[in-house]
């Protein structure tokens, strides 16, 4: 059973995948992180003091009945609520975190170099048809290639 489990833990990138999983958790904590302490209290001073995850809707009192200072407060009460500045949080997140993305994947396709394919195929200088490169005949005229099959492109 052991050696089933090792084998199972060996084959493909397991290992890799829970990398890749841990850092994309990291990340994210990371990232929501920047949103809410650095981006979100710079734009809540830009728009005069604005938190926005203490904006919320109620759409129906609870016990007490309010007003309700917090999301929390109105959670305790029973309250139903809208909590439509968590959301935009979220958006500011997920902005971010696709903007770094786009970034990461430019700097990637920029460190690669073009694979350029292997010319397989020549054209037939007799009826430009494309044929094998080694050929030395052509299949579809039947003409005798002189140099052994290293004519054409």
């Amino acid at each position: 059973m052991l050696k089933k489990f090792k084998a199972f833990i060996d084959k493909g990138n397991l290992l890799q995948l829970a990398v890749a999983f841990i850092m994309g958790v990291t990340f994210a904590a990371v990232v929501t992180s920047l949103v809410n302490d650095i981006i979100m209290p710079a734009v809540g001073l830009a728009t005069g003091g604005v938190d926005f995850n203490s904006h919320f809707s109620v759409l129906k009192d609870g016990t007490p009945v309010g007003p309700y200072n917090t999301v929390a407060q109105a959670h305790e009460a029973g309250a139903v609520t809208l909590n439509w500045g968590t959301f935009i949080n979220t958006i500011f997140i997920f902005v971010i975190v696709a903007f770094v993305l786009f970034l990461l994947v430019e700097a990637y396709t920029r460190t690669q170099k073009p694979v350029v394919a292997e010319v397989v195929t020549k054209d037939c200088p007799y009826c430009y048809t494309s044929i094998p490169k080694a050929a030395s005949r052509c299949p579809n005229c039947t003409s005798q290639l002189g140099d052994g099959g290293q004519t054409g492109s």
